[in-house]
């Protein structure tokens, strides 16, 4: 399969994480942007090394990661936002999980540390990265932007607010640095460009890297993290899934790396689930029609996401047509039989295999018995695939071991992220 076997933009992974981020609430969507773009004028206006201008680009792209609820963005969205440390260490948690980006992590993990008249070159005994407090003066910039407003008109008002904090939040150089910028107009118009990103990834030279199948599991593994990771009752679900799905296509006869690649698109599936409030993957009670509504979207934003991504086809569709059914009846696409690529049954039936058996908020997982009866159901009326339910009732025991033992990790990965931030 290409995607093992090419190179992958790390700007185009990290911008795609980005944009899963901001489907939290599109009333924020556009601060990460914005973001990236000020730190990254502000640190070629310092001669940085492209380097460490590539780690920065980066960090603002996705430093607000470790908000994993709207509340959490919108209080951030306040100039002299309290409490952001948790938020930061979060953040930092779940992009150190892969290792490319680790000198990103470190940079979102102190970007809210204070100037202090320099004694923010440390927190807690462990030196600060610079790239921190060019992000922490970026991420209040932006802050400061009113979207409603002309943009030159903000100007004055907004060099005064950051002038006004210099040596106390912000790095004095970084300030006369952001100064220098802001006194061209072209930086102001950019901001309110349409072509933000394609401008961002002009001023930066990311190379791509070499990302085999067992790095992309690691990377995926990470953004499945970041998606189950919003709740305690979610916390497992993806790598469940992934285990059982991967299970599955051994069982039915895929190769080594298409088994690789079954495990990387049940890491992926519910990506766009950022999209659906957290209250509503909670919920003890039916979904109302509209809340369903919602809920019906997170497949066509996993799909839009992963389409982004050069060499990535196969494990979109793979991912994003869960919810299809082979009589056309499913969602968002109403594709229909043949129309569903095999791996894409394999994730449908791994799905409802995970949510019967595993523990929800409001029960407990069913027993085989009525499982193995729900998904024979479900394949006599032709919404999953009978082929696949059949390896299911064979193998039962074995890929619900696989299942727990999975799920049991992610949950002592969960609580270890939890008291790490904490």
């Amino acid at each position: 399969m290409p995607v093992t076997e090419n190179k992958v933009s790390l700007f185009e992974l990290i911008t795609s994480l980005s944009d899963a981020i901001d489907l939290v609430s599109p009333s924020v969507a556009n601060h990460h942007r914005l973001s990236a773009y000020i730190a990254s004028s502000i640190a070629k206006e310092l001669n940085l090394a492209p380097e460490h201008i590539n780690d920065i680009t980066l960090a603002a792209l996705v430093h607000d990661v470790g908000s994993l609820s709207l509340k959490d963005r919108l209080d951030l969205l306040t100039f002299e936002a309290e409490h952001t440390q948790l938020h930061s260490e979060l953040g930092y948690q779940l992009l150190g999980m892969f290792k490319p980006l680790t000198n990103v992590a470190s940079i979102v993990r102190y970007h809210h540390i204070p100037w202090n008249n320099s004694e923010g070159m440390k927190f807690s005994g462990k030196p600060v990265p610079f790239g921190s407090h060019i992000l922490q003066i970026a991420d209040r910039i932006a802050v400061l932007l009113k979207s409603k407003e002309e943009i030159l008109s903000q100007v004055k008002p907004i060099i005064e607010k950051i002038e006004n904090q210099s040596g106390k939040m912000f790095n004095p150089e970084f300030v006369l640095a952001f100064k220098r910028v802001a006194e061209r107009e072209f930086f102001w118009f950019n901001l309110t460009s349409p072509n933000l990103m394609q401008i961002i990834g002009a001023l930066v030279n990311i190379q791509s890297i070499e990302l085999d199948i067992d790095s992309l599991i690691d990377l995926t593994k990470m953004y499945s993290r970041i998606i189950d990771f919003r709740s305690k009752f979610t916390a497992s679900h993806s790598n469940g899934l992934a285990a059982c799905a991967e299970s599955i296509a051994k069982l039915g006869g895929f190769s080594e790396i298409e088994c690789k690649m079954m495990r990387v698109a049940g890491y992926l599936h519910d990506l766009g689930k950022l999209a659906v409030p957290a209250e509503y993957l909670e919920k003890p009670e039916n979904l109302t029609k509209d809340e369903f509504n919602v809920m019906k979207s997170h497949s066509y934003h996993t799909f839009r996401l992963l389409k982004s991504l050069g060499n990535f086809d196969v494990i979109a569709e793979w991912s994003a047509f869960h919810h299809e059914c082979l009589d056309g009846t499913g969602y968002p696409f109403h594709l229909k039989g043949k129309a569903i690529p095999m791996g894409a049954r394999i994730i449908a039936v791994a799905d409802v295999f995970v949510a019967l058996t595993e523990d929800r908020p409001y029960r407990k997982g069913m027993k085989k018995e009525k499982t193995l009866d729900i998904l024979q159901r479900m394949a006599d009326n032709y919404v999953l695939d009978p082929n696949i339910v059949s390896l299911i009732k064979l193998n039962f025991e074995d890929i619900n071991v696989t299942r727990i033992k999975a799920q049991e990790t992610a949950n002592e990965e969960y609580q270890v992220f939890i008291q790490a931030a904490g």
